[in-house]
């Protein structure tokens, strides 16, 4: 005999319902704080100017047919570094809602934990992908030209890039209790990941083992299928031999996305 106070789940639709308020109700709370979007971008920004360019003088990655202005080979990697830290740091509304109770009155309601990790990591990938699509649009300023099918597919891939991040976050927050700590953890995993990803540096040169923790990071594919994507329409010989290919880059983003989406429904469920 089922428990009379047991729930039977609402209907897929339901749940998608669900889902959608979650997302919209991340993208209405992040514009509603001017700060908080002038912060995400301006960062950025600002890496690649003073970065790139104070580096663009003294180091010339090389490339097939010959070195690449350091802006230039930059750009790609901070694309991935909004991605990043937008996608990662918009599921610190997850530990901000328990904390003020929104979060249990919604674990409660009879949806599945599936829709609600899922609105969670749409709203917080809609955001990642609203930033990175208008620091895009600068990348004729660092040479690279455009062409409608580098950037739909580029953008296409930093949804999926975006959706792995966002569901990585959303592990981390279920399972840390307050915003300090997950600031704690974010500091010592996310500039590991993003320096090692093949964003500040091309693998020429570096020592064997580094070069196999960049290869098994699974950002680094993100980074290299978002620098082969963008070279659509232009000069694909400008991109270093170490950058991994398509093929491989491609599945293994894909991949990075679905067992972090699928990781983070389980920390929900357990929750």
């Amino acid at each position: 005999m089922a428990n009379a106070f047991s729930v039977r789940p609402l209907r897929p639709r339901a749940g998608i319902l669900a889902a959608w308020t979650l997302a919209e109700r991340e993208v209405v709370r992040f514009l509603r704080q001017p700060n908080r979007v002038i912060g995400a971008l301006g960062q950025p920004i600002i890496f690649w100017v003073f970065l790139g360019l104070g580096l663009r003088g003294s180091f010339r990655p090389q490339t097939p047919s010959g070195s690449v202005p350091y802006d230039q080979y930059f750009f790609p990697g901070v694309l991935a570094m909004i991605v990043l830290f937008t996608a990662i740091f918009s599921t610190i509304s997850i530990i901000e809602d328990r904390r003020e109770g929104f979060l249990q009155g919604v674990l409660v309601a009879p949806v599945e934990r599936f829709w609600i990790v899922l609105g969670k990591v749409v709203g917080g990938t809609v955001l990642a992908l609203l930033q990175s699509i208008v620091f895009l649009t600068l990348a004729p300023l660092a040479g690279i030209p455009l062409s409608l099918l580098g950037v739909l597919t580029t953008v296409l891939l930093l949804a999926v890039l975006g959706i792995a991040l966002t569901s990585l976050g959303s592990v981390l927050a279920w399972r840390t209790d307050s915003v300090q700590g997950f600031h704690a953890v974010m500091s010592i995993l996310l500039f590991p990941m993003w320096f090692l990803s093949g964003s500040v540096f091309p693998l020429e040169g570096a020592p064997t083992w580094l070069a196999w923790v960049v290869r098994l990071n699974p950002l680094t594919y993100g980074v290299a299928g978002i620098r082969r994507l963008l070279a659509i329409g232009g000069d694909s010989s400008l991109i270093p031999e170490s950058v991994a290919s398509l093929s491989v880059s491609i599945p293994i983003t894909i991949g990075f996305a679905v067992v972090t989406f699928l990781w983070a429904t389980r920390s929900a469920r357990r929750y």
